[in-house]
């Protein structure tokens, strides 16, 4: 018996909720214009981030060009090789992304310039400051429109306080029930009962009952009001509601995290059948990207990414973290030899950095949950940490280019266009982006 992964109360909820914010078209619609470098800086403006925005888009034209040394570096690109994706996580906000660009821009001059990460991860909880007051916007503005990032990656966690009625407004558009805590001045917060982290259940991806439609309202709410369109996704049921909710909103993407999901090839397999579920027309699935867990050898790595190609599942890229910190993982975690492994097989590889391996201060998951003043507060040195994250991914990718192997960086590095995406450019339709 083969048993369906929604049942027809689930699928009526979620309808209601995508139908409560004004359909799959409207959404999708609206997430485009969001995104739009001119319609940002006139609603950044207006939040008093005009300033921030300006002075980025002075810093970005001092950033080294990969061009420059690229014939030095590379002898040829071997089209037997895969392509690597330089992806780096903690963009903290707007402050911390702004001091970041400062240390980038400055590294030009050097022997070793810091070259944008093509994919930026960042792991700040939505609360309605950060969503309605400009960070995020502004956040999103330095890294994809002036940048040049190809993804951008929000985290939504459940656990986060929020006015208490959005949580009846959700209850009455889909009919169900959530167990809150009223926490005074109008808030209130999911109550989650597995706290079995140094943070709290990872600050809220506890997932139970029908906790996955708060998870949908928050993505929802944040795209419609930024333009975000790539999110973390934090549980298997969340992963299976947002395959089912983006069907049918190409631009809206979501990154599953290997800390939840894919440390074998038999979890990999479960996913496969999952998004098989719920496939869009063209193939492709909302799921963009997966991490495939720190444990996962290169030959596991190259047979995940092998069952990915027989499946027919088109425009999903497989990435692996090179450093960890090291509340993440084991300390002097280094996956870099394997990468250069799964590379020279032909199989492509997002290769992400959560530390540059030197376990600086604030290099941790600490920084990750700080209440926004505290992180306000140390934003230059969590900028710096970026960077530092960002040079070692430059770093290990001019060594991968020496080796024949192409890199993809953010299209700021470059003078031309930057390098297709491996796992999109065979894709028929165009991307909404």
């Amino acid at each position: 018996m083969k048993f369906k992964l929604l049942s027809t109360s689930d699928l009526a909820a979620i309808d209601a909720l995508k139908n409560h914010h004004g359909g799959a078209t409207a959404i999708s619609n609206t997430i485009r214009e969001r995104r739009d470098l001119a319609t940002r800086k006139i609603s950044l403006a207006e939040k008093g981030f005009g300033e921030m925005i300006d002075d980025a888009e002075r810093l970005v034209g001092e950033f080294a060009k990969i061009e420059d040394n690229e014939k030095t570096l590379s002898p040829g690109y071997r089209k037997d090789f895969g392509v690597a994706t330089a992806q780096v996580s903690g963009f903290q906000g707007a402050k911390v992304t702004h001091r970041a660009m400062q240390r980038m821009a400055e590294s030009a001059a050097t022997d070793e310039p810091c070259w944008v990460p093509s994919e930026f991860i960042s792991v700040v909880a939505l609360t309605e400051n950060y969503v309605y007051s400009g960070d995020l916007m502004a956040t999103l503005t330095m890294a994809e429109n002036i940048m040049g990032a190809s993804k951008f990656c929000s985290t939504n966690l459940i656990g986060i306080p929020m006015p208490a009625h959005r949580f009846a407004t959700l209850e009455k558009v889909t009919g169900k029930v959530f167990e809150t805590r009223d926490l005074g001045d109008g808030t209130a917060q999911i109550i989650l009962k597995n706290m079995g982290t140094a943070f709290g259940n990872l600050g809220g991806v506890e997932v139970a009952n029908d906790n996955h439609l708060v998870y949908l309202d928050g993505i929802t709410r944040a795209a419609l009001e930024t333009g975000n369109d790539f999110f973390l996704n934090p549980s298997w049921s969340t992963i299976v509601a947002a395959c089912y909710f983006g069907r049918d909103i190409p631009n809206l993407q979501f990154k599953v995290s290997m800390l939840l999901s894919t440390q074998n090839l038999m979890q990999f397999r479960l996913l496969l059948n999952i998004m098989s579920e719920y496939l869009r027309d063209d193939d492709t699935t909302p799921i963009y990207e997966v991490n495939i867990g720190n444990g996962v050898s290169p030959e596991n790595f190259i047979l995940c990414a092998q069952e990915l190609e027989r499946s027919g599942i088109k425009g999903m890229s497989l990435a692996a973290h090179l450093r960890i910190n090291p509340d993440l993982g084991m300390p002097d975690f280094d996956w870099t030899d394997n990468a250069f492994k799964v590379l020279e097989n032909g199989t492509h590889l997002t290769y992400k950095y959560e530390s540059d391996g030197t376990a600086r201060e604030l290099d941790t998951m600490e920084a990750y949950f700080m209440p926004e003043d505290e992180r306000s507060a140390v934003a230059d040195k969590i900028g710096d940490v970026i960077y530092y994250k960002s040079l070692r991914a430059s770093k290990d990718g001019r060594e991968m280019m020496r080796r024949g192997i192409q890199t993809r960086f953010g299209a700021a590095s470059y003078h031309g266009k930057a390098p297709a995406d491996p796992a999109r450019s065979h894709l028929v339709v165009a991307d909404a982006r």
